[in-house]
């Protein structure tokens, strides 16, 4: 016969599931009444359905069939789990519903996860004040409206964690049906996002640490639990060659070659800044999912986890709960972890909303001191937490119904227009790959490098880099370019390749999206090549250094640093009658390169603001000192009287800083 207890955590459970079916209703309702059908609120989404309908096709791993594998998806296992509805026939906007689905069922399950993760910190009244809050916050049911990974990923994690605290707590629980558990949600953990795999490890050391009763094999099956940190990386390198996917090339700061050294150090820690002291306390980016002024609470929950683990003897669960809240500082070392409503942050958001309760029920526990009947205070302060999160859903509702028409009116529409008016054989230059790959079924060109391969570095080094690149490209394999461009004009940056506009959509109510108008541009190239002969010179080039080319400035030894980001500028003068298009690096107070060869002189195309003087050595020597006296595109020639094969360069300015855009050796 049940006790009380039991048939009160049954309806505690099913008032759970009631209350994450209204959510759900009612947040799916809004998108439908403001989209007039199914509609995603992040066209990353419809990246992952694109890969859910490539395993669906048989070509996993590739953006469309024919094209060169790509690691475009961050996630390998949300497409996985998608890709047999799209097989079965949820295609189009029907893909959503399974995608919410799965969500809003990780909705639940994340809150029952959080219940049974705090229970045992705590108590169970604080416990289902865990459960409550995880509904109540809104950056989870935004994300679950979305139709992207987060909320399964934060429930698996979340649910690893506990699994690994109760493998550890309870001998009673280490059976071979736990451990295989274990182990299955340590690879699902890794293979939902690569944050994943600090959480595999988690459950690789409770494997590890306490095998089961009376046998060793769990030890030895710790590793397999472990393996699951290294297989992306290793799948990624077998199919594209490269151990990190195309998304951590674009947005992860470490690698980035313009963040290095100092440079690093002091993006991450503004980065940790804002987290801190602008994200958690509820401004600008976060004021619509989390409440003002809650920094400091936020921050001084932390070590109450601590403290109850300690209390309870919990304290691998508690390590957990708290490995759980520093992945959310991950994104720290991201470009920019600010887009797409913080999606990048909220599936660690779990261990945070933990610590909140477990500061009540410290403050509850401080507060019987003074009267025991004050002890069950930390209820009412869980439901005061609860309160102040909830107050803020019905605004995320409604800008998850905005953010969904926002992406509907423009990348959907401009899809759907593309699959009724471009040739079937197009292929598309995209700064957003999602929707209107999905809906138009074209090939893409994805400029920013997430779908495409070898894009990823030439975008992160800038405008210029990709100008150079699409040189490259047109004179190697011009089949690779695409024949039309869906931009916005202001991220593509680069408007000598853009042709006629033959479409565009714009929508002025939507912050979810890039810009407010995306066009639809015939690609031109007859500009390409146009800068790669100097123009003062009609001597034989016998090398060639062009600046912001990364090929050529990898062969020629070019010093890139100083540098910062966004020190690119695409050149477009007339010269002789002709128009000149060249990419280049702008302030400039160094130059250092090789050129090889039996050339005489060195032509240099340069800019200059302002008057200046632009010292050039050659092997050391000094050579000559040119003046830039007006503003205006220049070439200078730096004649040479020795007859070295390999000429090391240095270019120095004095005064201004100047923009360098090519380099020739040349004999005269």
């Amino acid at each position: 016969m049940a006790t009380a207890s039991t048939r009160l955590r049954w309806i505690g459970q099913v008032a759970l599931a009631l209350a994450t079916l209204y959510l759900a209703k009612v947040t799916i309702s809004a998108v439908i009444a403001k989209v007039g059908r199914p509609g995603a609120s992040l066209d990353d989404s419809y990246i992952h359905f694109q890969y859910a309908r490539a395993i669906a096709e048989g070509h996993p791993w590739r953006y469309q069939a024919g094209e060169p594998l790509t690691s475009g998806g961050t996630s390998l296992l949300w497409p996985t789990l998608l890709a047999p509805f799209y097989a079965v026939g949820f295609r189009g906007d029907l893909i959503l519903w399974p995608a919410w689905g799965f969500s809003f069922a990780a909705l639940f399950g994340l809150a029952h996860e959080a219940r049974m993760l705090t229970s045992k910190l705590t108590n169970e009244t604080v416990g289902w004040g865990a459960a409550a809050l995880v509904l109540s916050f809104g950056g989870l049911l935004w994300c679950a409206a979305s139709g992207m990974e987060v909320v399964p990923f934060a429930w698996c994690i979340a649910r690893c964690i506990r699994r690994a605290s109760e493998w550890q707590e309870e001998p009673a629980f280490r059976t071979k049906k736990r451990c295989a558990e274990l182990i299955a949600l340590a690879w699902a953990s890794a293979l939902f996002r690569p944050e994943g795999a600090l959480v595999a490890l988690f459950a690789a050391l409770a494997l590890l640490m306490w095998p089961r009763l009376g046998r060793r094999s769990s030890r030895s099956l710790s590793l397999l639990a472990a393996l699951a940190v290294v297989f992306t990386p290793f799948a990624l390198w077998v199919t594209t060659g490269q151990t990190r996917s195309t998304t951590t090339i674009v947005k992860l700061l470490v690698g980035n070659p313009y963040y290095q050294g100092s440079e690093l150090f002091r993006a991450v820690a503004a980065n940790f800044r804002t987290f801190a002291s602008v994200l958690l306390n509820g401004e600008i980016w976060s004021a619509e999912f989390v409440p003002p002024g809650g920094s400091t609470v936020a921050l001084m929950s932390l070590p109450t986890v601590a403290y109850a683990g300690y209390r309870k003897r919990t304290t691998f669960r508690a390590s957990g709960v708290l490995l759980l809240a520093a992945l959310m500082v991950v994104p720290c070392f991201y470009l920019s972890f600010l887009w797409n409503r913080l999606r990048y942050l909220w599936p660690f958001s779990t261990g945070w909303l933990i610590a909140l309760c477990c500061l009540a029920w410290l403050l509850g526990d401080l507060l019987s001191l003074v009267h025991e009947r004050i002890r069950n205070i930390d209820g009412l302060i869980c439901g005061a937490f609860i309160g102040l999160f909830a107050s803020k859903l019905p605004g995320v509702i409604e800008d998850a119904a905005q953010s969904a028409s926002g992406i509907h009116r423009q990348h959907v529409a401009i899809g759907e227009w593309a699959a009724e008016n471009l040739e079937p054989s197009a292929r598309i230059g995209l700064n957003d790959t999602g929707a209107i790959a999905y809906f138009s079924s074209r090939r893409t060109f994805d400029v920013v490098g997430l779908t495409t391969r070898s894009e990823a570095p030439h975008w992160v080094a800038g405008a210029a880099s990709r100008f150079e690149h699409y040189e490259r490209v047109y004179r190697q394999e011009p089949e690779q370019l695409p024949n039309y461009f869906i931009v916005y004009p202001e991220w593509m940056a680069l408007e000598p390749v853009l042709g006629a506009p033959l479409h565009e959509e714009t929508v002025l109510d939507s912050t979810i999206l890039g810009g407010r108008t995306k066009r639809v541009y015939r690609a031109r190239y007859d500009l390409l090549g146009s800068g790669a002969e100097p123009w003062t010179h009609e001597g034989k080039v016998v090398d060639e250094m062009d600046v912001a080319d990364l090929e050529s400035e990898a062969a020629h030894q070019y010093e890139l640093l100083p540098a910062r980001e966004n020190d690119q500028h695409v050149m477009v003068d007339v010269e002789q009658g002709r128009t000149i298009v060249d990419g280049g690096r702008i302030n400039r107070v160094r130059e250092a390169f090789s050129l090889r060869g039996k050339g005489n002189a060195i032509v240099s195309r340069v800019y200059a603001k302002a008057t200046t003087r632009l010292r050039v050595k050659v092997n050391t020597r000094e050579a000559i000192v040119h003046t830039l006296a007006k503003e205006g595109f220049a070439e200078i020639v730096t004649t040479l009287d020795d007859k070295s094969e390999v000429r090391n360069v240095e270019i120095l300015a004095e005064g201004f800083a100047f923009s360098a855009y090519h380099h020739w050796l040349v004999e005269k």
